[in-house]
């Protein structure tokens, strides 16, 4: 059963059924004005006739079908081709003539298949209606049903063009919301590689470190205990991270800090790498963008130090000021490459990427001691 609140939403809804159905009754009911009569379309000059019963069927048979424009657009300009031959036949003039180049607009916007089919038959239907008002009128020119045939070939290509532009749009957006959803992915991916490659890898590297000291039961005891809360640690970072990706979560995730960079520098010492820590200033957001990337800077370089110079001298420099967030990361090579997994480069395309949207700039580059060397500079403002 319609609602009152459904027919408010066909009403509002542009190209509604409802709002050719309106159209139809305007014009059935304006061609009755006296005022208008004989005021619409005169094809063929065939002698004015005053309105009678034939002339109400015809009328009805003009306007109403546009109620059926939007759902069946072929059978509505049937009719409304029937109609407006009826009207032209007998001499009626009236102004439902307007409703022909109205069905002909929708039917070229409407109409799904066999459009080709569509106006082939409807131009073929055009021949003996033009012949005939052709032989009952005064004479009117062949060119002037030519110009006409024309002008309704432009309703039908208008209604072809505005349906183009439709399924371009729909195909813009279709893109848009494949561009989106691939980016969302990989800002997903990005987010997993960092706060599961960093655990991982240190447990990976407190695992096989903790093989060889099975003759010290304490310093046994004191690496698995280390593999034990960096475990502990990836879980609950995990945990904070789906909570942030999943969009009915309505928790304070989302305003969560990701940790202090200090933190970060403690666990790769428990994982076996020196590290030297220097931070200056204040982060002006602790939760803004700007602080997450370079946390996650200082969290790509660490990992790949335990990965690829595990026991190198590793030394990390953050700077904080108003406008901006300096990170410098130096490994020697004086270590040995690590028992971890090989990285995939993911990390560092995935940084590079991310400080560039700040509007920032980012280097990693290999130095000629054999060791590795990260720069980051990152508007604290955003992108610029």
């Amino acid at each position: 059963m319609t609602t009152p609140r459904r027919l408010g939403e066909l009403w509002r809804r542009p190209g509604s059924s409802a709002w050719y159905l309106l159209l139809g009754l305007l014009l059935f009911a304006a061609s009755f004005l006296p005022a208008l009569h004989s005021q619409g379309t005169q094809l063929g000059g065939v002698p004015h006739r005053p309105f009678d019963a034939l002339a109400v069927a015809a009328l009805v048979l003009e306007c109403l079908p546009l109620a059926l424009a939007r759902r069946w657009p072929t059978a509505s300009l049937a009719l409304v081709s029937l109609g407006f031959a009826v009207d032209q036949l007998r001499g009626y003039h009236s102004l439902a003539g307007i409703a022909l180049p109205i069905a002909l607009v929708s039917a070229g916007f409407h109409v799904e298949r066999h459009r080709r089919a569509t106006v082939v038959l409807f131009s073929a239907a055009y021949v003996p209606l033009a012949v005939a008002l052709y032989l009952l009128g005064t004479g009117e020119p062949v060119s002037g049903f030519v110009t006409f045939y024309l002008a309704l070939a432009l309703m039908w290509g208008i209604g072809s063009w505005l349906r183009a532009t439709r399924a371009a749009e729909a195909e813009r957006r279709r893109r848009v919301a494949e561009d989106t959803r691939a980016a969302e992915r990989a800002r997903i991916a990005r987010e997993l590689h960092d706060v599961v490659t960093h655990h991982v890898t240190a447990m990976v590297v407190q695992a096989e470190a903790a093989r060889y000291l099975t003759a010290s039961p304490d310093r046994l005891d004191q690496a698995l205990a280390a593999v034990t809360d960096t475990g502990r640690r990836a879980i609950s970072d995990l945990r904070n991270l789906l909570d942030l990706l999943d969009p009915d979560h309505s928790g304070e995730a989302g305003t969560q800090p990701v940790g202090r960079l200090l933190t970060l520098v403690e666990q790769t010492r428990q994982a076996g790498q020196p590290v030297e820590f220097t931070e200056e200033g204040t982060p002006a957001d602790p939760n803004g963008s700007a602080y997450l990337v370079a946390h996650r800077v200082v969290q790509e370089a660490l990992t790949n130090a335990l990965k690829h110079a595990y026991g190198s001298r590793t030394s990390v420099r953050v700077r904080h000021d108003e406008k901006e967030i300096t990170v410098e990361v130096d490994t020697d090579g004086s270590g040995t490459r690590g028992t971890s997994p090989g990285g995939s480069g993911r990390g560092l395309v995935g940084l590079r990427e991310r400080v560039a949207v700040l509007g920032g700039d980012f280097r990693a580059e290999r130095q000629p001691d054999g060791g590795f060397a990260v720069r980051a500079r990152i508007p604290a403002g955003g992108p610029s």
